[in-house]
């Protein structure tokens, strides 16, 4: 816990003053969308409250029009986009699989609160200095990411 904890620090404090390159941006984003339409699809499935459940399929909802704005964005760059997941997402996906009850609502609470704080940064400092368009991309999906956050946050669990 206090390692994860560190390392969501060290994340925030890493990318609050620097945009990634757009292709580094593009990639990182998709991978998070694919992450988050896996989860949110398993979490609707799986949760144990229905809150939970439902915010399984906002996440899927969300995600996979985020998904479809950054695969426009890296086609403009010539880009190819990733369809792969996040390494921390499958680990993440892998300790829900053994959850069942409150513990699973409880997991998907923790988690997603730590992986959107982090995305969030990541998409801020991308919105003040990256490259144009996916500077553009960033300050339309953050409003979404924060709904996320909030969301989380507020899960009864």
């Amino acid at each position: 816990m206090i390692r994860k904890l560190i390392f969501a620090a060290t994340m925030l404090a890493s990318t609050a003053a620097l945009a990634a390159p757009a292709r580094v941006f593009l990639n990182d984003a998709i991978k998070g969308d694919n992450s988050e339409i896996t989860a949110g699809q398993y979490i609707a499935s799986h949760g144990y409250s229905a809150q939970v459940r439902s915010f399984g399929r906002t996440l899927y909802r969300d995600h996979s029009m985020a998904r479809g704005q950054a695969v426009a964005v890296a086609r403009q760059l010539g880009m190819r986009p990733p369809t792969g997941t996040k390494p921390e997402a499958r680990a993440e996906l892998r300790r829900l699989h053994r959850l069942h009850g409150r513990a699973f609502d409880m997991e998907v609470r923790r988690g997603m609160i730590e992986d959107h704080r982090i995305d969030i940064a990541k998409f801020e400092a991308q919105a003040r200095s990256g490259d144009p368009r996916t500077a553009a991309l960033a300050r339309r999906q953050l409003p979404t990411l924060r709904k996320h956050l909030r969301i989380a946050e507020s899960l009864r669990v």
